[in-house]
C-alpha cells in the first residue's frame, strides 16, 4: 500500500511539474505573442517615419552617382523654379495699377537684386562647409557651420535692411526716374530691404538642407510659402475681402510675410530633427576663425553675383537706343534663358553637394565623376531643348508676345541663343560645383575675364563695326559664354578643386 501511495504520490508531482511547465510554456508564449503584436503595431505606426528618416540618413557618398543625382536635382529644379516666382507674382498684379507701378516694382527690383546677390553668394561658404562636414561624417562640425552663418546673415541683413530704409530715396534717386514712380519705387524699395531678415532665414535653411542631401524638405517648404505669396498677393494689391489696398506696397509686404513663414518652417524643422541634419543651439559660441572662412570663400561668390546684375543693367543700357523690338526682344529672350538656366544651375547644385560630401569621405575620384556625369547630363539635356527651339523658335516666341515685328526679331536672337543654351550647361553646372565645394575664386575670375573683359567690350563693338544692333550684343553674349565655358573645363579637368580646404 506504501509502495502503491508512493507511486500515486509521485505520478501526482510529476503531473503537476507538467502542468506547471505546461503553464509556463503557455504565458511565455503569450507573452512573446503579445510582443510581437505590439512590435507590429508600433512598425505599421512608424513605418512611414522610418522609412523617411532611412531616406534622411542615406548616405549619398555610395551607390549609383547618377541616381543619386537625379534623385537631389529634381527637387531643386523646383525650388528654383519657384524662386523666380517671385519678382513674376509681383509684376502680374501690379501691372494692372498701371505703368508707373509697374515700372516702379521693375527699378525697385533690380536693387534689390543686388542685395540679393550678396546674400546668396555669402551662403555658398555655408553649402560647402556643410557638404564637406556631413561627407566626413562630422554632423557637429556642420551644426557648428551654421551656427556661425546664422550670425552673419543676421547681422548682414540687419545692415542692409538699415540701408534700403534710411536711402531708398538717394538709390532710386540715381537713376532719374519720374516722380510717381520714385515714390512707389521708394515704398517697394523699403520692404524688400526691411524683409532681408526673413529672405535670409529662408536662404539659410535652404543651403543648409539642400547641401546635406534634404531637398525634398526644402522643396516642399518652397511651394507652400510660394503658395500662399500667389494667394495673398491681390488681396493685399486691390485690397479685396477684409486686407486693406496697400497697392505696390502690398505686392512687397506679402514677400515678407510668405518669405518670413518659409524661414520659420525651415528653422523649426531643422531644429526638431525632421530633415537631414538636426540643428541645435546648445553650447553656441561665437567662432571668429570660422566666420572670417566662411566670409572668405562667400565674399568671392557674392561679387560675382552682384557683377552679374550690374553688367544686365550695362548691356540693357547699350540695347536701349536699338529700338523698343530690339529691347523687348532681348528681355523676352533673357526670360527664355533664365527659365532654361534654372535646369542647368539645378543639376549644379545637385553635383556640388555631391562633390563636397564626396570629398569629405575621402573619394576625390568619386567627387569628379559626379561633375563629369553633370556635366554631360545638362549638355545633353540643353542640345534636345535648343534642336528643338531652331526648329520651333517662332511659335516658343509667340508664347511670350505675339507681336508681328518683336516675333521676327526675337526669333533670330532665339536662334543665335541656342549656342548659349548649350554652352551655359558646362558653365553653370561647374560653377555651381565649383563654388559648393569652395573653391570661388576661380568663378569670380572667369567671370570677370570673359563678362567684362570680353562680352561687355564686344556688346559695345560689335553692333558698331558690322552695324548688327542687338545681333551684335547677343554674339557677344555667345562668344563670352562659350570661352567661360572653355575654361571651367580646362580648370576642372586639372583637380586643383579637390585640395579645397573648407
Amino acid at each position: 500500500m506504501q509502495n502503491d501511495n508512493g507511486d500515486n504520490s509521485g505520478k501526482n508531482k510529476n503531473a503537476n511539474n507538467t502542468n506547471d511547465k505546461f503553464t509556463q510554456i503557455s504565458s511565455h508564449t503569450n507573452n512573446l505573442s503579445h510582443e510581437l503584436d505590439n512590435s507590429q503595431l508600433k512598425t505599421n505606426d512608424t513605418g512611414r517615419a522610418g522609412r523617411r528618416r532611412l531616406s534622411l540618413n542615406r548616405d549619398w557618398t555610395q551607390g549609383s552617382i547618377l541616381n543619386n543625382l537625379l534623385t537631389l536635382a529634381w527637387p531643386v529644379v523646383v525650388s528654383n523654379s519657384l524662386n523666380m516666382l517671385g519678382p513674376t507674382i509681383d509684376m502680374i498684379w501690379v501691372g494692372k495699377l498701371g505703368a508707373s507701378s509697374m515700372a516702379a516694382v521693375g527699378l525697385s527690383g533690380q536693387i534689390v537684386m543686388v542685395g540679393n546677390a550678396l546674400l546668396m553668394g555669402l551662403f555658398t561658404s555655408l553649402r560647402a562647409m556643410v557638404a564637406r562636414r556631413i561627407g566626413e561624417g562630422n554632423e557637429e562640425g556642420a551644426n557648428h557651420a551654421f551656427q556661425q552663418a546664422f550670425i552673419i546673415g543676421i547681422v548682414f541683413s540687419a545692415l542692409m535692411a538699415i540701408i534700403g530704409f534710411f536711402l531708398s530715396r538717394n538709390i532710386i534717386g540715381l537713376f532719374g526716374a519720374e516722380p510717381d514712380v520714385v515714390k512707389e519705387a521708394i515704398s517697394y524699395n523699403r520692404i524688400q530691404f526691411v524683409s532681408m531678415v526673413t529672405m535670409c532665414m529662408r536662404m539659410m535653411t535652404e543651403a543648409t538642407m539642400q547641401a546635406s542631401g534634404d531637398t525634398k524638405t526644402a522643396m516642399w517648404i518652397g511651394v507652400c510659402f510660394r503658395t500662399l505669396h500667389i494667394t495673398l498677393c491681390p488681396f493685399l494689391v486691390f485690397g479685396w475681402w477684409i486686407f486693406p489696398n496697400l497697392g505696390v506696397s502690398g505686392a512687397a509686404l506679402t514677400g515678407v510675410i510668405s518669405q518670413a513663414l518659409g524661414g520659420a518652417a525651415g528653422l523649426w524643422i531643422l531644429l526638431t530633427g525632421h530633415s537631414r541634419l538636426h540643428i541645435s543651439f546648445k553650447g553656441f559660441k561665437i567662432d571668429p576663425d570660422n566666420i572670417w572662412r566662411q566670409v572668405k570663400i562667400g565674399i568671392p561668390s557674392s561679387i560675382n553675383q552682384m557683377l552679374r546684375t550690374f553688367l544686365s543693367l550695362l548691356i540693357t543700357k547699350i540695347i536701349v537706343p536699338f529700338g523698343t523690338f530690339s529691347l523687348a526682344s532681348y528681355v523676352l529672350v533673357q526670360r527664355i534663358d533664365g527659365f532654361l538656366d534654372v535646369g542647368a544651375s539645378a543639376v549644379g547644385n545637385a553635383a556640388g553637394a555631391l562633390a563636397g560630401q564626396n570629398l569629405g569621405a575621402r573619394k576625390p575620384e568619386r567627387a569628379e565623376k559626379t561633375g563629369w556625369l553633370a556635366v554631360g547630363l545638362a549638355t545633353g539635356t540643353m542640345t534636345i531643348i535648343s534642336i528643338a527651339i531652331l526648329i520651333w523658335a517662332d511659335k516658343v516666341v509667340r508664347i511670350f508676345n505675339t507681336n508681328p515685328g518683336v516675333v521676327t526679331l526675337a526669333s533670330t536672337l532665339i536662334r543665335i541663343a541656342t549656342v548659349n543654351y548649350i554652352v551655359i550647361a558646362p558653365a553653370s553646372v561647374l560653377t555651381s560645383c565649383l563654388n559648393q565645394v569652395g573653391d570661388t575664386m576661380i568663378p569670380l575670375f572667369a567671370s570677370l575675364a570673359t563678362m567684362w573683359g570680353i562680352q561687355l567690350p564686344l556688346a559695345y563693338f560689335l553692333p558698331k563695326i558690322f552695324n548688327n544692333g542687338v545681333f551684335g550684343v547677343m554674339w557677344a553674349m555667345v562668344i563670352a559664354l562659350s570661352v567661360r565655358a572653355i575654361a571651367y573645363l580646362i580648370y576642372f579637368r586639372t583637380g586643383k578643386w579637390k585640395h579645397r580646404l573648407v
